[in-house]
């Protein structure tokens, strides 16, 4: 049983299945980043650590098509964390806000066993992409090249190490390519449980099936931790929508069609 589909189904709120919760004329996402879950210490510096666990953050506002405003950071912080480590946390959080133009306002601090981070973002969209609206006759498409966020963790887990521009380490959001698609697609999300996992959310949420296009190999449909875009769009938007990748030099693959069935991905979730 995945322990966090069933607390999601159990929860009623009309608000619950994008990446963030439309209220009025803002975006509400929040997303946690634990020691022992997503990282352990030893793999990065704490500057490194702390970017990313902002940038998972933002993910899930560039998913949707937003900006972000503002942002809650909770810090669970070791006994034995020292000042200076601290101020190397805080420096590269306050970095990423000054990068993306948005302020962190507030949250809470504690003292725990672990280092973990808990991040709320509150986020505006003029025109929010959303999970809703696939149709059967639709594209399903990724952006990017998928499978080197599990192969480089594989690496970490056997004691090796990985480049400093692995995407492990630095996601690559695309914010920019998605404001300019968004008029041509109908529905979005990122990668972030793997290609199979996320795109069965997709369909589930959308109550319906898919025929795949081309063959997908387990290396890039399980990696998890891409955040690339996982997009849905009519296929008369297909020449647009590739015309403006190619513009960001961005691979982009089409690799299903939507169709009237209950056909799924065998997914195996990738958190540990």
């Amino acid at each position: 049983m995945n322990r966090e589909d069933y607390l999601i189904d159990r929860l009623t709120s009309k608000h619950i299945g994008d990446d963030g919760a439309i209220i009025g004329d803002k975006i509400y996402s929040m997303d946690a980043f634990f020691e022992g879950v997503h990282f352990k210490r030893e793999w990065l510096s704490l500057s490194q650590i702390a970017r990313k666990a902002m940038l998972v953050n933002l993910s899930d506002v560039v998913a949707m098509n937003a900006k972000p405003l503002y942002a809650l950071v909770t810090l669970s912080l070791p006994k034995d964390i020292k000042k200076d480590e601290i101020e190397e946390i805080i420096d590269s959080l306050e970095s990423i806000a000054r990068e993306f133009n948005f302020n962190i306002i507030g949250g809470d601090t504690i003292v725990g066993e672990r280092l973990d981070f808990s991040i709320t973002i509150i986020s505006t969209s003029t025109n929010p992409l959303t999970r809703r609206g696939l149709k059967e006759g639709y594209l399903l498409a990724y952006s990017g090249l998928l499978g080197s966020s599990r192969r480089d963790l594989n690496r970490l887990l056997i004691g090796k190490k990985i480049d400093k521009n692995s995407r492990f380490i630095e996601p690559i959001l695309r914010g920019e390519f998605i404001e300019e698609i968004r008029e041509y697609i109908s529905v979005g999300m990122d990668i972030s449980d793997g290609l199979y996992c996320d795109t069965n959310k997709l369909l589930d949420y959308n109550s319906i099936g898919f025929t795949p296009l081309i063959d997908i190999s387990d290396e890039v449909g399980l990696s998890g931790e891409e955040y690339e875009m996982l997009i849905g769009f009519d296929s008369k938007n297909l020449a647009h929508i590739e015309t403006i990748a190619n513009s960001f030099n961005l691979p982009l693959t089409v690799f299903a069609k939507i169709e009237n069935n209950s056909s799924r991905f065998n997914c195996i979730n990738h958190h540990r």
